[in-house]
């Protein structure tokens, strides 16, 4: 017996030196590697800061990721040397079953670290992320198309659009893509909850996958936007290293802000580690409009063509405006079942008529459908009934497939406005200065952007009057939102409006002062050929400050105007308003004037207003011209 366990106390010694050596070999390894890397300096590198989302702040340098398990150093939200030694550290882990390897959970920073360090990937237990690769056996991924979905004006987060990525595979239809985005995880969608929340950076955004065809039938079809799509010249490994970056972002979540760091915002982080050496990312101020990032990507020569998907309801309105109105109440009531499709197609009309306004009622159906305002029984009923009658009248005109692009947005005027201008308050002439970081007034030209729409973000103006030699802040719009969207037979929506803002008010005993004001509210408008669109609406106001003799002021009343585009580069707006004060301090304002807009060049205009205001018996008069600079 001892004999024979004896070769076995001989071969004890052989395999430990043999482990030892092995040991030694892989740590010495590793060492070389983290020396390397500290001598050149890799965590310095912008691509690095890319991969991490590292950025310099007021408080110094931090990644903009907040969620723990995005790091691997317990400081490497703010310390780029210490995760990128913890990362080097982790890729000699040894696998364990259950559990994703550092190599898989960031395989974006694993194939950078590789190139520029040169790593053998035999002497690593996990030498490749399998899921990754049989992720893109499947999809094949070919190119990707940057989506901008234009704005929608009943969801904060949403008003100055969005943008999304679509990643177009091996397979024929653009519809069977795959959509990345990055939103709000949040029930809410309304509210001034919701908006603080939202401003605070209180809700979570993650990034998430799935098909471009839901996307588009919640965005087109849904909530009425019109679709762009930007397609982007990036190659097969820029392709490539979007999709390891986007990877390992998964579950991974970052606090989510609507004015900047949000959905625009972050997609640029997988532009920029598709293709290094962009910095999209570090273009931005501090507020982010998906506008201006779309002209930044295409300032980098990444945008190639460009196409325009009209929503659902744009689809109608232009089906719509090609009918006389006897025709469009037919159509409609085809739709909403009160008129047989076949009994209609029978009757003598012209048949273009007939054509387009059973074009008009599948349409309508289709839109009704994806608002759920029909059952499923019933609109199938309808739908089929109305596309029998639709392929019995033939081919006919295209009047599906011919609505005509408007505008692109990114050509439109840039969010950004300065301007300058001077005027008489009564006989008191003045000089004024204002900046606004966005986005777009009522009145600006409106090539590109919502027709009848106003975002206006922390409007400033100073004013120098020279009789009396001071310079005064007159007032500084915080939040300025209108929406003014006509009614006709197809669709009934709510036009409405919020302004919260500090604003200068005449005393009764004739001074001024700032008071703070919030005027919300909503009504209807109409759209005529003639005068363009007329609204009418029922607004509360609120005034607050120190300066009135019970601190605060209270009413209601009612507003009312027309806006036009007078032509290309022409617009007007007429309007009047009357509140009456009856809380608080006691009052009535009346006021009324003529608002115009002259587009000299995309990001140049020149503006005339002249406006008169009543309190009691006191009337004045306020007229000014303005030269305005987008930038």
């Amino acid at each position: 017996m001892k004999f024979r366990m004896l070769p076995f106390f001989f071969l004890v010694p052989t395999i430990a030196i043999f482990a030892s050596s092995a040991f030694g070999s892989e740590e010495l390894y590793r060492s070389a590697l983290l020396e390397e890397a500290f001598r050149a300096e890799l965590h310095r590198d912008p691509y690095w800061h890319t991969l991490l989302h590292y950025k310099k702040g007021i408080f110094g340098e931090r990644s903009l990721v907040d969620d723990p398990s995005f790091f691997l150093a317990e400081n490497g939200k703010r310390d780029p040397k210490a995760e990128m030694e913890e990362t080097i550290r982790s890729l000699f882990q040894p696998a364990v079953e259950g559990e994703r390897h550092p190599v898989c959970r960031f395989p974006a920073r694993f194939e950078w670290l590789k190139e520029r360090l040169m790593i053998d990937e035999s002497r690593l237990p996990v030498p490749a992320c399998a899921p990754f690769e049989k992720l893109m056996e499947q999809i094949r991924p070919e190119s990707v198309t940057l989506i901008f979905p234009t704005s929608y004006m009943n969801s904060p987060a949403s008003m100055y659009g969005h943008t999304l990525l679509t990643v177009r595979t091996a397979y024929d239809s653009d519809l069977l893509s795959y959509a990345i985005n990055y939103s709000a995880i949040t029930d809410e969608t309304f509210g001034l909850f919701y908006i603080a929340k939202g401003l605070l950076g209180l809700y979570r955004g993650y990034f998430s996958i799935l098909p471009y065809y839901a996307k588009l039938q919640e965005y087109r079809d849904v909530n009425d936007r019109d679709i762009w799509e930007y397609s982007l010249n990036l190659t097969e490994s820029e392709v490539r290293r979007l999709l390891l970056h986007m990877y390992e972002l998964q579950d991974i979540y970052s606090d989510y802000f609507f004015f900047s760091e949000n959905c625009s915002y972050n997609l640029l982080f997988l532009l920029d580690a598709a293709r290094p050496g962009l910095h999209l990312t570090d273009q931005c101020a501090w507020w982010v409009i998906p506008l201006d990032t779309i002209r930044e990507i295409e300032k980098a020569g990444l945008i190639g063509e460009v196409v325009y998907r009209p929503s659902k309801s744009t689809r109608v309105k232009h089906l719509a405006s090609l009918l006389p109105d006897e025709r469009r109440e037919d159509a409609r009531a085809i739709a909403r079942g009160k008129l047989d499709p076949k009994t209609f197609a029978a009757r003598a009309i012209p048949a273009v008529e007939k054509t387009v306004a059973v074009d008009l009622a599948a349409e309508y159906l289709q839109y009704r459908y994806a608002k759920k305002e029909m059952s499923k029984e019933e609109y199938a009923e309808r739908f089929i009934g109305t596309l029998r009658a639709r392929s019995a009248l033939g081919e006919g005109a295209a009047s599906r497939d011919s609505i005509p692009p408007p505008g692109r947005p990114d050509e439109g005027h840039r969010s950004n406005r300065f301007s300058a201008g001077f005027g008489f308050e009564e006989d008191r002439p003045f000089q004024e200065i204002r900046l606004r970081p966005a986005y777009h007034a009522l009145i600006d030209n409106s090539s590109g952007y919502k027709r009848g729409s106003q975002i206006v973000f922390l409007d400033a103006a100073l004013r120098y009057r020279a009789r009396e030699r001071k310079l005064k802040v007159d007032a500084i719009d915080l939040i300025d939102i209108v929406s003014i969207a006509p009614r006709d037979a197809f669709f009934k929506p709510v036009s409405w409006k919020v302004k919260t803002d500090l604003f200068r008010r005449t005393m009764k005993n004739g001074s001024e002062h700032l008071v703070y004001r919030l005027n919300p509210g909503f009504g209807r408008a109409y759209e005529s050929g003639f005068l363009g669109m007329w609204y009418l609406m029922l607004e509360a106001d609120l005034h607050v400050g120190g300066a009135l003799e019970r601190s605060y002021s209270a009413g209601a009343g009612g507003s009312t105007g027309i806006f036009k585009n007078a032509t290309g580069w022409w617009n007007l707006h007429l309007f009047a308003r009357d509140l009456y004060h009856g809380l608080g301090d006691q009052d009535n304002m009346f006021s009324a004037g003529l608002e115009q807009n002259f587009r000299i060049a995309p990001d140049w205009s020149f503006s005339v207003e002249i406006a008169g205001k009543a309190r009691g018996e006191d009337f004045r008069v306020e007229s000014a011209a303005r030269w305005n600079v987008f930038f």
